[in-house]
């Protein structure tokens, strides 16, 4: 399904109520498995990947052992799942979508191992599918790169109260995606399990997760500040700006909320409102951009597509783990900024340089290789040209399903084509 994109007036007036925060919903889903009190999830995120995820826990509570579970394209799912059931009784098998048996979970299994899982490679080596014989995980210490995927540690986190012994992650080097890692911890103390740092390591010791003991208990889910990237997108491309976007706080636990910040380079003003922000336009210098992504890889698409759009040479630094998101996602950019006229130069697998040029040719058609993030990044264009083309644009139910709506209650006219 291909779909037009286009606003008459380029201005951005409105109200959205965003979608909620993936993030959360799924680490929430995990903690709610492991919980031996029961307590709902207020605002759990309609994204294919919580849906998917939300199935299977359900499922995997009901079903006998040797079920076969298939989590899609969600890689947290894939890795939530593989560390969640390495310690449940009973053994499953796990697998993917095509490109999920293409992206590496040998990190991840190695360390599960050294804890005293018992996990096989059903295919190829360090690659899903896997099968899962879970049981009772002593635990210890485990030592990892800081700069793998935080899903990695917060996989090893969420099931850290349930190993006999408690487990220490030790890192080699700087550990990057800091904030995800913060939002585990923070939501395990809200469980009232409670992890410490120290130098260059963290500890869990052996818990259980409990709900706070108020008698109507719900875990409220924010809404997903990943996604209110792409508005702030399009307010950064826009004649003019008056905009609100509901269900975000301030302070956050998502490490994307520096967005704002970001933004404030591109001359978009964030106001903190009840239950919310409000979007303005502000005047701003754009000469050069820098800025190192490692808290915010899923903030780099974006970004990379409205200096593009204003014709700002850029520097990104901090793009390591993109190489393995749902597509190459460096690959990606630098083939359809190039129908923008950017060049962008690979100076290795974490930083890139983007070189635009003055004008951008209509009209567009941008692929997006199964990846949500390149269809919503791209659609910013529509402020800044007579029309975008986003090709499989139902992609983006992976993270924000009502994202099409939402563009139509706010003035933009989609066309399927």
């Amino acid at each position: 399904m291909k779909y037009k994109i286009s606003h008459p007036t380029k201005k951005l007036h409105g109200i959205v109520e965003l979608t909620a925060s993936k993030s959360e919903s799924n680490r929430a889903l995990i903690i709610q498995a492991l919980c031996r009190e029961k307590f709902n999830i207020k605002n759990l995120a309609a994204a294919e990947d919580t849906v998917v995820l939300k199935y299977i826990l359900s499922s995997a509570q009901a079903s006998d052992s040797g079920t076969i579970y298939n989590v899609g394209a969600s890689g947290t799912g894939m890795r939530f799942l593989t560390a969640y059931f390495a310690a449940q009784p009973g053994t499953r098998i796990l697998t993917g979508s095509e490109r999920m048996k293409k992206r590496p979970i040998g990190i991840l299994v190695n360390a599960l191992r050294d804890l005293g899982a018992d996990i096989e490679y059903m295919e190829e080596e360090g690659f899903p599918p896997l099968k899962i014989s879970g049981k009772t995980l002593l635990g210890t210490e485990v030592e990892m790169d800081g700069n793998v995927s935080s899903q990695f540690i917060s996989a090893l986190l969420l099931i850290s109260p349930e190993l006999q012994n408690g487990l220490v992650i030790k890192f080699k080097g700087e550990v990057t995606s800091l904030p995800y890692i913060n939002m585990t911890l923070k939501m395990m103390e809200e469980f009232r399990v409670y992890g410490q740092w120290h130098d260059n390591y963290i500890s869990v010791s052996k818990q259980k997760y409990h709900k706070k003991s108020e008698p109507l208990y719900e875990f409220q889910v924010e809404a997903d500040w990943s996604s209110a990237s792409y508005w702030y997108a399009m307010a950064a491309l826009s004649a003019e700006v008056d905009f609100t976007i509901k269900g975000l706080k301030n302070p956050s636990l998502q490490g994307d909320s520096m967005v704002a910040d970001i933004f404030t380079f591109f001359g978009v003003k964030t106001e903190f409102i009840e239950n919310g922000i409000k979007l303005t336009k502000i005047n701003s210098e754009k000469e050069h951009f820098g800025f190192d992504f490692s808290d915010c890889p899923d903030l780099a698409q974006t970004v990379a597509v409205v200096v593009s759009a204003l014709n700002i040479p850029a520097l990104f630094n901090g793009l390591n783990t993109l190489r393995i998101k749902e597509t190459d996602r460096i690959a990606a950019l630098k083939n359809e900024l190039k129908k923008l006229g950017a060049e962008v130069e690979i100076l290795n697998d974490n930083s890139i340089e983007i070189y635009p040029q003055s004008q951008i040719l209509n009209p567009l058609s941008i692929s997006t290789y199964d990846d949500h993030r390149m269809a919503m990044a791209f659609t910013a264009l529509a402020m800044k040209l007579d029309s975008i083309t986003i090709e499989d644009a139902e992609i983006v139910k992976k993270s924000y399903p009502d994202f099409w709506n939402d563009l139509k209650k706010v003035g933009f006219v989609i066309e399927e084509v």
